[in-house]
């Protein structure tokens, strides 16, 4: 599986923001180009409560990786299916977000351009970040893969034997671009030392 070379990120109102900013510093550092960062008012709020970032720092440093978007920013190219990158990541992806794309309905640009993705039959991964997951939640997800997304939980591994925060944020990052076919060293995979 040959990975992408052009994604788009959406950024959503769960816990987990500190994996979308270690996926953009990894992806630049990898060479792949982002074609644009999607950013929902509940993923700026959350930064700023776990990450202690302002929303114009937040914005600023999304800034310096790709263009941003905000969630009701229809302008945007990415609200087209002409104008779509050869793959999409959500991370992390809300239940809200989740609900949205599985049930077909672009009130926002997040599910309007996962919705073109899956249109056009590109790459879709969908990392999301809640516990516990009732029925709704579970069968919105199966959904979601029964229309071609790739449903990447951020659900911590511990057979790398993690030290830090950061080696649990580099595994779920690590999922992340395996489900892309981006080749990555960034975490041990099992019976494997990392780099």
């Amino acid at each position: 599986m040959q990975g992408p070379t052009n994604i788009s990120i959406a950024i959503t109102g769960a816990s987990g923001v500190r994996v979308s900013l270690r996926l953009l510093e990894v992806l630049r550092n990898q060479g792949v180009k982002v074609s644009g960062i999607i950013v929902s008012q509940g993923a700026v709020e959350v930064a700023k409560y776990e990450e202690d970032m302002e929303e114009e720092e937040f914005l600023g440093l999304l800034r310096s990786h790709a263009r941003v978007y905000m969630d009701d920013d229809f302008s945007s190219p990415l609200a087209s299916s002409s104008n779509q990158p050869e793959a999409m990541v959500i991370a992390p992806a809300s239940t809200k977000t989740v609900a949205l794309i599985a049930n077909a309905i672009p009130s926002n640009l997040v599910s309007r351009a996962a919705l073109a993705m899956l249109r056009l039959g590109r790459r879709l991964v969908v990392a999301p970040r809640e516990t516990p997951l009732g029925i709704g939640e579970l069968e919105n997800l199966l959904k979601l893969a029964r229309m071609g997304a790739i449903i990447v939980p951020m659900c911590p591994g511990f057979y790398h034997k993690p030290k830090k925060v950061e080696d649990m944020v580099d595994f779920s990052v690590g999922k992340i671009l395996d489900a892309l076919g981006i080749e990555t060293r960034i975490y041990s995979r099992w019976m494997e030392e990392a780099d």
